[in-house]
């Protein structure tokens, strides 16, 4: 035991790994239930997918954005903050959003045609809601929480944004067009 804390402790990222490899699955399995599914109808490799994705995909590229942002703007203040938040929105996120539909596309042995219109109908609408939410969620991370602890508690927060995550990934098409008209009409 004292080995894993010395290797959690040493390399921060790991912990953001073992983070993101237990909170992305469970997202998934919250927005099953969601759908109505229950212990014996869960879809585990969907569960799986989300763990490979968070785990090795999600938590390195968060950490190193997180160490380069922290490198960038060293201070934590609230300014500083919402300026790491602001950049974030514009840089990381959509990158990272992009690369969660067509990777997620391509880990369910979709084609990259497949996953590339994946990304083209389910991403606007997934940007828009980010929009709304991260940059709070970002602007407390860079300004109040100290750098070793950042990743863990984007961690804990990105539990609910998962749980959307899982519910767009996974709308039929057809219903992205729905959401997208409904929030059209909402605008107008």
């Amino acid at each position: 035991m004292q080995r894993f804390k010395e290797v959690l402790t040493k390399y921060p990222v790991v912990r953001g790994m073992l983070s993101y490899s237990l909170i992305w699955p469970t997202s998934s399995l919250v927005q099953q239930t969601f759908e109505g599914k229950r212990w014996g109808t869960y879809d585990w490799y969907r569960c799986l997918r989300f763990s490979l994705y968070g785990g090795f995909f999600v938590a390195p590229t968060l950490y190193s954005w997180i160490r380069v942002s922290s490198a960038m703007w060293p201070q934590t203040n609230f300014r500083t903050g919402a300026i790491k938040a602001i950049v974030e929105q514009f840089s990381y996120t959509p990158a990272a959003m992009t690369c969660f539909y067509f990777i997620m596309s391509l880990l369910e042995r979709k084609t990259i045609r497949e996953a590339g219109q994946e990304v083209s109908k389910k991403f606007l609408p997934t940007y828009k809601v980010a929009l709304a939410v991260w940059p709070i969620v970002a602007t407390i991370n860079f300004s109040l929480i100290p750098e070793k602890n950042r990743v863990p508690f984007i961690s804990v927060c990105s539990l609910i944004w998962t749980c959307f995550l899982a519910y767009m990934k996974h709308l039929e098409h057809r219903h992205v067009d729905e959401g997208i008209l409904m929030f059209r009409k909402a605008e107008s």
